[in-house]
């Protein structure tokens, strides 16, 4: 069910879709936020020309709290697409299908979340020369 503008309307009662409902929308806003902070830092602020590897390693991600915002848009996105697609999924499938199929997308999920969390978190903290 829908509400007015297309927006989907909040669910009655409460529990696990109520929640999602919330979370879509801080994860939102917090995307909104975090991506456009980064949008700013990456092409504002510091020379696009100039963004290496070694850039990356040495002044970027040398600095903690630049790592954890970078975890913090990694885990929004995440979130925030993933249930999107399981919205869809809601709507347009059913029975057996719908569950594996949301399944599949919990895994895919999980999946991507790991791999940007080991890579986050693996890399060296390598100060700048």
């Amino acid at each position: 069910m829908t509400a007015g503008g297309g927006r989907r309307a909040r669910p009655q009662g409460g529990g696990f879709e109520l929640a999602v409902w919330y979370l879509m929308r801080l994860t939102g806003l917090a995307l909104f936020v975090l991506a456009l902070s980064h949008f700013i830092i990456t092409h504002v602020l510091y020379d696009p020309a100039h963004q290496t590897a070694e850039w990356i390693l040495t002044e970027r991600w040398a600095n903690v709290a630049v790592r954890t915002v970078d975890w913090l848009m990694l885990a929004a996105v995440t979130f925030h697409a993933f249930m999107g697609v399981r919205t869809i999924i809601g709507d347009y499938a059913r029975g057996g299908l719908r569950t594996f199929l949301t399944m599949l997308i919990y895994l895919g999920a999980f999946v991507l979340f790991a791999m940007g969390t080991f890579a986050l978190v693996s890399v060296p903290n390598v100060l700048p020369r």
